[in-house]
């Protein structure tokens, strides 16, 4: 497993450092939230969550099921980051404990995405909300990741199709409605999409 969590995490380094910044800038614009507890899930090595970190007050609790890449996140991290392995159909949080979910890449890999919605919105607190998709930022950023990966990986093109066309806007929607989660919409943009979960 080391090995795969260090060759994640040089990837993610190395190619998709450019769109964490972004990804944290919109999802702090979308949801007002400047303060509290964020939850950044299925963080890897963490670049995400010290990118909310820095652009905002909030302390982020990086939340990946691996933990080699929870030494890695740690590695990583700056003071208001905290690395904690649990998985996202049963996360080791209180009811009600975050102001702020993101989750960039690791729907796809979910089990049972039902289940997750209704978990994030169980610690999501009142007022809350959740950014949880597959973007890549910036059309931009989008081509030039895609254009490296390319050239790492021959087949990158036919990666990223069979994985994105397992949560289509129309699966993402039938996997909402059965969670039972009560204020939830697809937010689908060209660079990508996000099931936004709110809680009263």
């Amino acid at each position: 497993m080391k090995r795969s969590a260090e060759g994640f995490a040089r990837i993610a380094r190395e190619v998709f450092a450019p769109i964490y910044p972004v990804i944290a800038e919109q999802t702090l614009a979308w949801s007002g939230v400047r303060e509290g507890f964020a939850l950044d899930i299925g963080s890897g090595p963490g670049l995400l969550s010290v990118a909310l970190a820095e652009k905002s007050s909030l302390s982020v609790i990086a939340l990946d099921t691996d933990p080699e890449m929870a030494r890695i996140a740690r590695e990583t991290a700056c003071d208001r980051v905290i690395p904690v392995i649990g998985d996202v159909h049963c996360m080791p949080l209180r009811d009600g404990s975050v102001s702020l979910a993101v989750s960039r890449g690791s729907i796809y890999f979910w089990e049972d995405r039902a289940r997750a919605f209704r978990e994030i919105e169980r610690v999501l607190r009142p007022g809350g909300v959740a950014f949880v998709g597959g973007s890549f930022g910036t059309p931009a950023i989008r081509e030039e990741i895609f254009s490296e990966m390319r050239r790492r990986n021959p087949d990158w093109d036919s990666d990223v199709a069979r994985r994105s066309g397992g949560a289509t806007p129309d699966t993402l929607r039938v996997e909402l409605a059965a969670s039972g989660v009560a204020h939830s919409r697809i937010r689908e943009e060209e660079e990508g999409l996000w099931v936004e979960i709110r809680k009263d």
